[in-house]
């Protein structure tokens, strides 16, 4: 098998190239890859830790301090102390950090529309079945999921 058709290769290509388009868009609203992972992170799931979206957005708790920072200063986002543990903050979107989402999330589904313009909706079904079947196969077993005992 050619390097160019090995599976690992061919997704790496395609995640460059997303990437490189969706940084372009995002780029045009002020707004990086990392702070529209963390937006939609938080419109999901309000609340989440930082490393919960550290994890999320693919970036260290570090960074994220930093990203949630920027966030914050640009009134995307606001966060409080937890009424029951003052020492954690939880996370939400502003109006305006929803209205910036909502922006970025059109632009970033003309991109994968692009993306997937030569695949019928079955097509579209089974590239992403196949995409969850290929990250659960490489996922480390859970020491207390029933599949691991």
């Amino acid at each position: 098998m050619e390097t160019t058709d090995r599976p690992g290769y061919l997704i790496k290509q395609a995640q460059l190239a997303l990437n490189a388009q969706m940084s372009r868009a995002l780029h045009e609203r002020g707004v990086t890859l990392s702070q529209f992972a963390v937006l939609t992170a938080l419109a999901d799931e309000p609340g989440l830790s930082n490393a919960e979206l550290a994890r999320r957005a693919f970036i260290t708790p570090q960074s994220m301090n930093e990203n949630l920072r920027e966030l914050e200063g640009r009134t995307w986002i606001r966060r409080t102390r937890h009424p029951a543990h003052a020492r954690i903050l939880q996370t939400e979107l502003t109006d305006e950090g929803h209205a910036t989402l909502q922006a970025c999330d059109a632009a970033v589904t003309v991109i994968e529309q692009q993306m997937l313009a030569g695949l019928d909706a079955e097509q579209r079904r089974e590239l992403v079945a196949a995409l969850h079947s290929c990250i659960a196969a490489l996922k480390p077993a859970q020491p207390d999921a029933p599949e691991a005992r």
